[in-house]
């Protein structure tokens, strides 16, 4: 069952509208730990090189995707970009809700399905480690969609508490769904959005680039899924992009990132994937009702 896929995929100190309901304090150290680690928000905001991420200009931003639907633009996330001027309750609502300060709405591939589920500590974690950043001059275009956006992704999100750390299901989930939206990437897209009611997991999103064209896997127990690998080789597909057979993965799956999860975190993330009931890949099913 060798494919040629891509194993693709809190406010300072609390929001105001949540203040005293958060149960941890963001911090700095949590907060990179995220974003350098399993959030991996360098896959779309650290300008690239011939080599792969320009560290010296990390979070800069960059052009993202230039598609029929639009053209994205990772935007600056030091404090020489557009977000030195928001507050962190702004800066908050703006990653987890997709909404900045003038109202205008934050369109793709940003993962708003997902980040909507970021609990209050760990968003405010992450907004205290970017006020943290050297600042780096970067002059970017704003991104432009020829397709129409909603007018919100969902109510204001009043708060999120995530589950106790530890390698469980509900950890596993968490970090696979908000937090480095795993599911999002490897859930086919309807109308709206993943199909996360009927198809989460089963994977089959295509993901274009310099590489070609790469298809998120099939993530559920099913044959078509990862049934027939072992939590080690999910384990360095995940951390490493290397498949059970020594082959290359592809982009744009931010191995590099993912590298950096603890080694309970992707266990938990491991244990969460056991727990997906199956689905066979969308194509074979559409075939077996031919």
């Amino acid at each position: 069952m060798m494919k040629r896929h891509a194993l693709v995929r809190g406010i300072i100190p609390v929001l105001a509208c949540c203040a005293g309901m958060a149960t941890a304090d963001p911090t700095v150290e949590r907060g990179a730990y995220l974003v350098r680690g399993p959030a991996g928000c360098g896959n779309c905001h650290t300008p690239l090189g011939p080599e792969g991420p320009v560290m010296a200009r990390e979070l800069a931003g960059r052009l993202v995707d230039d598609n029929p639907a639009f053209t994205a633009v990772g935007p600056n996330l030091t404090p020489a970009g557009r977000i030195a001027d928001w507050s962190d309750a702004e800066l908050a609502r703006a990653i987890r809700e997709g909404l900045r300060p003038d109202g205008s709405l934050i369109g793709p591939p940003m993962p708003f399905t997902m980040y909507r589920g970021l609990s209050d500590a760990d968003l405010g974690s992450i907004v205290m480690f970017l006020r943290t950043l050297a600042p780096v001059e970067n002059e970017l275009p704003a991104s432009v969609y020829r397709i129409p956006l909603p007018p919100a992704y969902g109510p204001p999100v009043d708060h999120v508490e995530a589950p106790p750390r530890g390698v469980t299901v509900a950890y596993g989930a968490y970090l696979a769904g908000p937090v480095a939206h795993c599911m999002e990437c490897h859930t086919p897209m309807g109308p709206t959005g993943p199909k996360i009611d009927t198809d989460l997991g089963r994977g089959g999103f295509e993901f274009h680039g310099p590489w070609g064209t790469s298809i998120a896997a099939n993530l559920t127990g099913h044959p078509d899924g990862l049934a027939d690998y072992s939590d080690a080789e999910i384990a360095t597909m995940i951390t490493k992009g290397v498949h059970a057979n020594g082959t290359a993965m592809l982009p744009p799956m931010p191995y590099g990132y993912l590298a950096g999860m603890t080694e309970e975190d992707l266990d938990a993330v491991i244990l969460y994937l056991r727990s997906l009931p199956p689905l066979p890949d969308k194509d074979a099913e559409q075939s077996a009702a031919q």
